[in-house]
């Protein structure tokens, strides 16, 4: 099972695609824009640079349980930051490891300040799921015999 593998080899199996706001956007539309893309995080971006990260949680714990309106209000009352963020060259199992120590979702990928990509702890799921599958039949072919090699 290859958990030690780059992250960049999954963010390539999943493609780039990262949605993002600004700080200045209002709250109600990046929850608009989080519902219409099914995502849970949205990266918040000033000039290209990752500022923080605005997800599902920011909302509820920050905005639901505050009783505030989220059409009244910015991105950047409610953002998570300093941003936990991995480079390409981090391995899955680092990544899981980042994502478990701060409890965070959704880890942007950066190449020095460029955004690379964002995972969830779902891609990262589905990656070791996916791995140990393949880990599975390569032992089964194995004893059975079919292992080319």
């Amino acid at each position: 099972m290859q958990i030690d593998v780059e992250v960049s080899a999954l963010l390539q199996s999943k493609g780039a695609q990262v949605y993002s706001v600004t700080p200045e956007t209002r709250v109600f539309d990046a929850i608009r824009l989080m519902a219409d893309k099914n995502v849970g995080a949205l990266v918040v971006l000033t000039e290209d640079r990752v500022v923080g990260v605005f997800s599902e949680r920011d909302y509820t714990r920050k905005v639901a349980l505050h009783g505030k309106s989220s059409k009244n209000i910015q991105v950047r009352e409610l953002l998570s930051s300093p941003v936990i963020s991995a480079s390409p060259g981090t391995s899955v199992e680092e990544c899981m490891r980042l994502m478990t120590t701060y409890r965070v979702r959704h880890l942007p990928i950066l190449e020095g300040e460029k955004l690379a990509g964002v995972i969830s702890i779902g891609d990262l799921v589905n990656w070791i799921i996916s791995a140990q599958s393949t880990a599975i039949n390569q032992l089964q072919n194995y004893i059975a015999g079919q292992y080319p090699g």
